[in-house]
């Protein structure tokens, strides 16, 4: 697997030793797994989740008061996220997911929740949490929400649906978005903290999914479910702000495990054309298959560094929500080139499930789609111009 160009932002010997830990369990660990997981199709790679909590990767990114690895920053995130998808992008963003509940949690929530809630995602014996945003009438248009949170004494009634939501049924931690104002778009939007047995939650059948596969989504059901006041995270109206500044920060991830998909198509691509003989010779040498491999490794470069900037502009408190986007965009998109390059590459044996090219072709359409279609991506990017 290629290095970083860490020339360019030099890291600090706790950043190497988490680069080289999730490189490692990438290469030792995930791409092993990866076909195995992708044809179970419904079925969660319990195995690998206990594995990586044992040594650390599933809680790296929580504060270390919490018992965390104390990773917060958004940099060191997108090089762990990127090293783990070169392995396997179902499995690398399975691994991470805990980051997306903590980033709302920590946004929103007050001390006592954030140790309540955050607290037992340390450690090898951490559960698998959730994020609750998306409906079956609105995907990237969060503000559209219509499941809804009304007052009740001590608390709060959701009721509603969610669509596609990762390890939902597996989770045992949620983060919920419902609409305590129906009236209103955003403005209404209010974030709640809550557990899988609560009385009242339902979870769907596994949705059958093109890719990514290690990531099990449901459609999840609320009737009559009571949250108490406790388990509102920061104020009514707040939650799409807070969903919004996780957004930021989830897109970036996401640009980090789009490249990381790409980087391992690439390599994979780059390897089989130099052994690969047609013609007489090895067709690294044909200009057809040395250019495509030289637009390949271009692309992710680019990816790369827009999503380094994004994440350095988030560490840095500064807006980034035209360049997280940007880098969403740019790294799903790459994805989807290097991938389907990869099976160009291959010819017939990148179109077999022999070989692990088509897997990601098919992983890697979602990144076109999930926290913001490319259209959306590209409707946020006008915005700032």
């Amino acid at each position: 697997m290629s290095e970083l160009p860490i020339e360019l932002v030099p890291l600090t010997p706790e950043q190497r030793d988490i680069v080289d830990l999730t490189r490692t369990f990438a290469r030792e660990e995930i791409r092993p797994r990866g076909r195995a997981v992708d044809e179970a199709d419904v079925e969660t790679p319990w195995d690998l989740w206990r594995a990586a909590a044992k040594v650390g990767i599933t809680g790296f990114m929580l504060p270390e008061e919490y018992g965390g690895g104390g990773f917060t920053d958004v940099f060191t995130q997108v090089l762990v996220q990127e090293e783990l998808c070169v392995g396997d992008l179902g499995i690398g963003n399975l691994l991470c997911s805990n980051g997306f509940f903590a980033d709302p949690v920590m946004e929103l929530g007050t001390e006592e929740q954030k140790r309540a809630w955050l607290t037992p995602l340390a450690g090898a014996d951490t559960p698998m949490t959730s994020l609750a945003t998306t409906e079956p009438g609105s995907g990237s248009d969060a503000a559209s929400i219509v499941t809804t949170a009304t007052r009740t004494a001590g608390g709060y009634l959701l009721n509603g649906q969610k669509a596609w939501i990762s390890n939902a049924g597996e989770a045992e931690q949620y983060v919920v978005f419902a609409k305590t104002d129906p009236s209103q778009r955003s403005r209404g939007v209010t974030a709640f903290l809550l557990r899988k047995g609560a009385e009242g939650l339902t979870f769907g059948e596994p949705m059958r999914k093109m890719g990514q596969r290690a990531i099990v989504c449901r459609e999840v059901f609320f009737s009559d479910v009571f949250v108490p006041d406790a388990d509102r995270l920061g104020d009514e109206g707040q939650g799409f702000a807070g969903l919004m500044r996780t957004f930021d920060i989830s897109r970036a991830v996401l640009g980090a495990a789009a490249t990381g998909v790409a980087r391992a198509a690439y390599e994979y691509a780059r390897d089989y054309a130099r052994t690969r003989v047609q013609f007489g010779k090895p067709i690294i040498e044909h200009q057809a298959v040395a250019f495509r491999l030289a637009d390949m490794r271009t692309r992710i470069e680019q990816s790369r560094l827009m999503t380094w900037r994004a994440a350095r502009r988030l560490d840095a408190g500064l807006d980034a929500t035209a360049e997280a986007a940007m880098a969403k965009l740019t790294a799903s998109e790459t994805a989807a080139y290097c991938t389907w390059a990869a099976v160009q590459t291959l010819g017939g044996w990148g179109y077999s499930r022999e070989f692990p090219v088509e897997q990601w072709m098919r992983d890697a359409k979602l990144e076109e789609i999930e926290e913001g279609t490319s259209d959306i991506m590209r409707l946020v990017i006008s915005r700032s111009l």
